[in-house]
């Protein structure tokens, strides 16, 4: 948490800052009976067993749009309202995106190395990269950070169609509810979907057989929705083209065969991080909290949470 959140928050609420799972128990002791609210990184969550220590606990404000770590369905059983930050990260998580696919394909980052390297001057210019106009492109999810990347795509002359579990009529898209279908006629793949049970390993070793050896891979959702094994494995035989990757099964950590790969761009999970889409985020948590204290109603509570709202 910034100083500037802490101050903000210290001006409508008494702030308590979780020492660590190894101070946990004297915190509780101290501080649960207390406890209405709790603010959390989506990536940090709030596990089942702290939430039952909190008998005040009404509200858990997190920052960022994924919220797989923490339980909403167990919170809403316990009359708690879950909140998360949407909308503000679209543009932002949509620019990398497309950043992130035009390094690969236009080989951004190995063309860099290359010029660094002196090999330019020693070996002449090197071998060509592919654009991205006329490509078809499959999108796992079409959710609101979907959407907005897709409408971007169509600047850069994109056709794109995609996968999910319900078709959308707002939308003039091919749906393909046969995630392998779609990945044999894409020429590139772009998963931006939530994690957790239901997503995971979506992306298994068929629908990457399907993309194929001129493939491209694009994750800016979540790591476990890929089965990373057979990720590697794919770019390592050849069997997949080329990848971009934001997110990771097992993060901080990354696979160590991806590094050598000059057809993989790797990012550590940064697709919102700028300062003015952090403090957007960090703004909502706050506005989340105040809402609800002092009006009894969230501003943006997770779908499983929203019948708690008056």
């Amino acid at each position: 948490m910034s100083g500037e959140v802490r101050e903000r928050l210290a001006q409508h609420f008494v702030i308590r800052e979780w020492p660590g799972s190894e101070h946990a128990e004297p915190f509780l002791a101290e501080h649960a009976p207390s406890i209405a609210g709790v603010a959390t990184g989506g990536d940090i969550g709030l596990p089942n067993e702290i939430i039952d220590a909190l008998p005040a606990l009404r509200i858990i404000a997190g920052y960022g749009v994924g919220y797989e770590r923490i339980d909403a369905g167990h919170a809403a059983e316990r009359g708690i309202l879950v909140t998360h930050t949407p909308d503000v990260l679209n543009d932002e998580v949509s620019n990398t995106t497309i950043a992130l696919l035009l390094a690969v394909t236009r080989r951004i980052v190995a063309y860099d190395r290359y010029a660094r390297e002196g090999r330019w001057a020693r070996e002449g210019s090197p071998p060509l990269a592919h654009g991205i106009a006329g490509k078809r492109v499959g999108m796992v999810g079409l959710g609101r950070i979907g959407m907005t990347i897709a409408q971007k795509l169509g600047v850069f002359g994109c056709e794109v169609v995609y996968h999910s579990r319900n078709r959308r009529d707002d939308v003039s898209f091919q749906h393909y509810p046969d995630l392998i279908a779609m990945a044999g006629g894409c020429d590139i793949l772009i998963v931006i979907t939530p994690g957790g049970a239901a997503t995971r390993h979506l992306v298994d070793r068929p629908v990457i057989d399907a993309l194929g050896p001129k493939g491209t891979f694009i994750n800016v959702g979540r790591g476990s929705v890929v089965d990373e094994r057979e990720l590697v494995a794919a770019l390592a035989e050849g069997r997949l083209g080329a990848a971009g990757l934001d997110v990771f099964e097992d993060e901080p950590n990354i696979p160590p065969e991806l590094i050598s790969m000059d057809n993989v761009v790797l990012l550590p999970h940064v697709g919102s991080a700028t300062v003015e889409t952090r403090a957007a985020m960090a703004g909502l948590v706050i506005d989340n909290l105040v809402s609800f204290f002092e009006h009894g109603k969230a501003i943006t509570p997770v779908p499983e949470c929203r019948h708690l709202q008056p």
